[in-house]
């Protein structure tokens, strides 16, 4: 599918697995110099595609450590000379339990990845996007983020508020040529949501129950609203969250 965008650079946060690498995947086969970034190293997955004949380059970056964001964001800018797209996707999940019973550690861990992550990056992305006049930014919220779920109270107080985020920032920037949007994956078959179903078989029973489709999404599926967010084709959406899960929302 050609989105049109072959030539830009993109980054996508959580390039390792899951919706992220699926992205990180199809940019770079739609000719976008594409940045890997994760925590763990991507440079298989990149070297990959290099031997493929595409552009990718894999940034080690712990998301919710300021310092390695602002370098991994001066890295990219420095080897491609910009940031056109961005896809602010990497996120943790919170164990499964009500809400007293989850610790401190484990609420601050997942501000701190799902939210302070997306927040940091941005705060780069927009900086450079604004010397450069132009811009799209991507960041991943969830269904979660205009729903509640059980056992997941800081998981999805964090979704909730990238979408806040996103819609607050799309406002700012819009006379500057930026576009800020999120994607609200519903269940999808991702190394994150198989996690989520071993630790309860009935996840998998509900998810299914409740989505008219009758089935979880795939990753490329996502992938491909986010492509086409990042694309001519979404140029006048700015500060919207596209759900994407297959009627759950709508039930």
């Amino acid at each position: 599918m050609d989105y049109g965008i072959s030539g830009k650079t993109a980054l996508v946060t959580g390039a390792k697995k899951g919706i992220g690498y699926t992205a990180a995947v199809m940019f770079a086969r739609a000719g976008v110099k594409t940045a890997f970034i994760d925590i763990e190293d991507t440079k298989e997955e990149t070297e990959k595609l290099q031997k493929e004949g595409f552009d990718a380059l894999p940034v080690k970056c712990d998301v919710s450590n300021k310092r390695q964001v602002k370098e991994a964001v001066e890295k990219i800018v420095s080897y491609y000379g910009c940031i056109d797209i961005a896809f602010n996707n990497a996120g943790i999940q919170t164990p499964q339990k009500p809400m007293h019973q989850i610790t401190t550690d484990e609420y601050l861990k997942t501000i701190n990845v799902d939210l302070s992550g997306i927040w940091y990056f941005m705060h780069y992305e927009i900086e450079y996007m604004l010397k450069q006049g132009s811009g799209v930014i991507i960041n991943t919220s969830s269904q979660g983020g205009v729903t509640g779920f059980p056992g997941q109270a800081a998981y999805i107080a964090c979704k909730h508020a990238v979408i806040g985020l996103t819609r607050t920032a799309a406002i700012d920037y819009a006379k500057n040529n930026i576009r800020i949007n999120a994607v609200c994956p519903g269940a999808v078959l991702t190394p994150m949501t198989e996690e989520l179903i071993q630790r309860n078989r009935d996840v998998e029973t509900a998810l299914l129950r409740d989505i008219p489709m009758g089935r979880l999404g795939n990753p490329d599926e996502i992938a491909h609203a986010v492509l086409w967010l990042a694309s001519s084709g979404a140029s006048f959406i700015t500060g919207q969250a596209l759900i994407v899960d297959g009627g759950f929302t709508v039930k």
